[in-house]
């Protein structure tokens, strides 16, 4: 799913820069925007590749990886396949500001079926007429497809409009495929769910204003989840029926701090659920370390407060990835999830309500780098943290499970890396 677009041609560069040129606004480094319109710090590398052909700017991102995935105990499962993204955007001038256009599309509907991959204490998932449980769901084949204008206010200040046929309400942080700290880890954190699960809507329009520093914004958006069939658009009886707002402070390039709340109604779909709240709180840290290398980390919290029952369920997530060169990456996840019962599709036989832990370590080893791609093999390993309640379902209070992965991103030739400030980069966009 890798775009293929810069593998080695001339004119375009391609590589992991630590700033780009600013928005068509004036005020802050491409760099910076993430997934929807959500912010990274501005010192995070881009990974991708870029062209300016007269007044426009193109990109394409993307990262595939190649994975084993087996988990242990009584409900051991495995699979091999894959999890994938790839992006691709054009900017333009137009009257006095941008106007931006970006896809992502996804091939997990066939690399790892339509049924998802194997991870346990997922929440589960209805398909085709059955519940699957300990698995993540795949994503959908387009999981964006936008448009988003920026225009100076004045006084240091811009507004933007995003509208997406699909994409991402203001609502949670980063998504954890574009976040820094996720780079080399191919699985969903447990707490995807309630954080940044409503980054694939059918049916988003954002309006925010923004600084350097400050960013406020709010959607209104389709609250329904995708439904089981992951190749289609589901716009029927699509409604504008949910709302959410986020603010965003960015204290210098290093960090970014958002908080964000918002109304779902009542959703079908994949994860069914009731009307309910979301709140939540994320900090992002990024900066060079070593020598072309990036220390990013993440601590997210979010939780849903259900209409029906008033209580909140917590998840809070720890993510961390060290790279001290350009060859080696030290990931490590800890996490917190409440699950519900029927989370779990264990109804009846449980608490209503479970706390749930997570601690995964891995370690990725680059080992080829040409024709603007990178091949990095990596190994990762979880220990699940489950309550006495579920011993007798999982085998253990501790079932484990590992991946194994070849990954394939974008180039990172050293010759590409610019120090935290630099703004000699023009040849890039995010």
């Amino acid at each position: 799913m890798l775009a293929v677009l810069g593998m080695g041609l001339p004119g375009i560069v391609y590589g992991q820069h630590q700033h780009a040129p600013s928005t068509g606004a004036g005020l802050i480094p491409e760099a910076q925007v993430g997934s929807g319109t959500a912010w990274l710090p501005a010192a995070v590398p881009i990974s991708g590749y870029h062209v300016r052909p007269g007044r426009w700017s193109l990109m394409a991102h993307g990262s595939v990886f190649l994975q084993f995935v087996y988990d242990f105990g009584t409900r051991r499962d495995y699979q091999l396949g894959s999890v994938n993204w790839a992006m691709a955007g054009a900017a333009h001038p137009l009257a006095g500001g941008t106007v931006g256009v970006r896809a992502m599309l996804s091939a997990e509907p066939l690399t790892v079926t339509e049924r998802g991959y194997p991870q346990l204490l997922q929440v589960a998932q209805p398909y085709q007429q059955v519940t699957l449980t300990d698995r993540m769901h795949p994503h959908e084949l387009v999981s964006e497809a936008a448009v988003i204008y920026d225009h100076d206010i004045g006084a240091g200040i811009a507004g933007s409009l995003y509208l997406a046929a699909v994409g991402e309400p203001a609502l949670g942080p980063v998504s954890y495929r574009h976040r820094p700290s996720a780079t080399h880890d191919p699985a969903a954190p447990l707490g995807h769910h309630s954080q940044d699960f409503t980054h694939t809507s059918f049916g988003v329009a954002t309006a925010g204003v923004y600084t350097r520093r400050v960013r406020i914004e709010g959607s209104v958006f389709n609250g329904a989840h995708p439904d089981d069939v992951r190749t289609n658009f589901d716009f029927a009886g699509a409604r504008l029926n949910s709302y959410a707002a986020r603010l965003t402070v960015n204290p210098d390039p290093r960090w970014s701090v958002a908080a964000w709340g918002g109304y779902l109604a009542a959703s079908g779909g994949t994860h069914a659920h009731g009307a309910l709240h979301r709140v939540g709180l994320a900090l992002l840290r990024s900066a060079p370390s070593g020598v072309g290398g990036t220390w990013s980390t993440a601590l997210i919290w979010g939780a849903d407060v259900p209409s029906e029952t008033r209580r909140a369920l917590h998840s809070i997530l720890l993510e961390s990835s060290l790279e001290p060169g350009s060859n080696d990456a030290v990931l490590g996840r800890v996490e917190y999830v409440q699950r519900t019962a029927a989370d779990l599709a264990l109804i009846g036989s449980v608490r209503p309500e479970l706390d749930l832990g997570a601690l995964s370590l891995g370690y990725a080893r680059r080992l080829l780098s040409g024709y603007g791609l990178d091949a990095w093999l990596g190994l990762r390993g979880t220990m699940n943290l489950v309550p006495e309640d579920l011993h007798l379902f999982y085998g253990s209070r501790t079932p484990l499970g590992v991946i194994a992965y070849l990954q394939v991103t974008p180039s990172r030739r050293a010759d590409h890396l610019m120090p935290l400030g630099s703004s000699q980069c023009t040849t890039c966009m995010r």
